[in-house]
């Protein structure tokens, strides 16, 4: 990934929205561009797409560029508009268009707030100095952009959240939606689940929760990142975790993977071949082609390679768990959505 152009996170535009509608609020001109300094000490500069000096308000807004990162936000428009407030309130955070509000408890803001997370908020403060002002945050089309994203699930409705720990985006490091996991998971146990489900996708997790009568609120859309759900669970456990997933990513997490992209990990058909005790068998899918390719092999041969790679799945995950209280089963599917092996309680 070498040579990949990092970008900014929407709580870094946010800030330097911010600080520019507060500077026009306080003196009638604009700084564009605006520079802020990010919590790791970085001071980038940003160009303004939006000034807007009303009646006892000011408007900035920035277009996020996430840098050669696919983020679902990227080009999105964030406006901060920033008005007086009362004497010795502080700032008080408005989510606007586009940015949503904490309906469900778990997550590191209370119910009702805007979803303007905590470091975008110090991030907000430290620009303002102290003013007693009010800061309402929007994201032009932000309510389509939240589809997208696990939003609705965590319970945050209405559009985006305001996000970002350095404010600085790392191109495919995938961390909103590892940190969406996260969220999904503190989401579950504060509703009191005793049982989540992490799926691969949309296919496997309706066969988790038809499978274990699980609400949506229990399912992790654990996507390729299987270590992520693993490695939290194991410092805020969950009494039972189902993981599920097709044959392809299921073999990838059974031979030790815990990144099961296409990019990152590849499916071993050696490895595939030693758990089968058929020597024909084992010779053929040394040489598949595919992991479903393998699967039919098997059974013709009758090897229960579903199974096998369940239970090695089973194995791997325990082993990252390290002993958390965490009873684990694991459900492969084929690609029409059909239980094909099992593994756990």
């Amino acid at each position: 990934m070498s040579g990949l152009r990092y970008g900014w996170t929407t709580g870094a535009c946010a800030t330097a929205a911010t600080k520019a509608a507060y500077t026009a609020l306080l003196t009638g001109e604009f700084p564009d561009p605006v520079e802020i300094t990010l919590p790791r000490g970085q001071r980038p500069a940003f160009a303004l797409a939006v000034e807007e000096l009303g009646a006892g308000s000011a408007t900035a807004g920035i277009v996020k560029d996430a840098g050669d990162d696919p983020d679902v936000t990227h080009g999105a428009l964030v406006r901060s508009t920033v008005r007086h407030g009362e004497r010795g309130s502080g700032v008080v955070f408005r989510a606007g268009p586009g940015v949503g509000t904490v309906t469900r408890p778990g997550l590191p803001l209370e119910v009702g707030e805007p979803a303007i997370n905590p470091v975008p908020r110090r991030m907000m403060r430290d620009v303002l100095g102290g003013a007693d002002v009010v800061v309402e945050i929007s994201v032009d089309g932000g309510e389509e952009l939240a589809r997208r994203t696990w939003n609705p699930r965590l319970g945050i409705l209405g559009g985006l959240s305001i996000l970002g720990t350095t404010g600085i985006v790392v191109p495919y490091s995938c961390s909103a939606w590892i940190d969406s996991i996260r969220r999904g998971i503190d989401v579950a146990r504060a509703a009191g689940r005793a049982h989540v489900a992490g799926a691969t996708g949309s296919t496997s997790e309706r066969v988790a929760a038809e499978l274990h009568g699980l609400p949506e609120d229990a399912l992790l859309d654990m996507g390729d990142f299987a270590g992520a759900v693993l490695k939290y669970l194991r410092r805020h456990p969950v009494p039972r975790l189902t993981v599920a997933g097709g044959i392809g990513k299921l073999a990838k997490l059974a031979a030790g993977h815990l990144d099961l992209h296409s990019k990152r990990s590849q499916v071993d058909f050696a490895f595939l071949a030693s758990m089968i005790a058929d020597p024909e068998a084992a010779e053929r899918v040394r040489g598949a082609n595919t992991a479903l390719d393998a699967l039919q092999i098997c059974r013709r041969a009758g090897v229960p390679l579903g199974d096998l790679v369940a239970a090695r799945a089973r194995d791997t995950a325990l082993g990252v768990l390290r002993g958390a209280p965490v009873l684990v089963d694991v459900v492969v599917i084929d690609r029409a959505g059909t239980i094909v092996g099992r593994a756990g309680p």
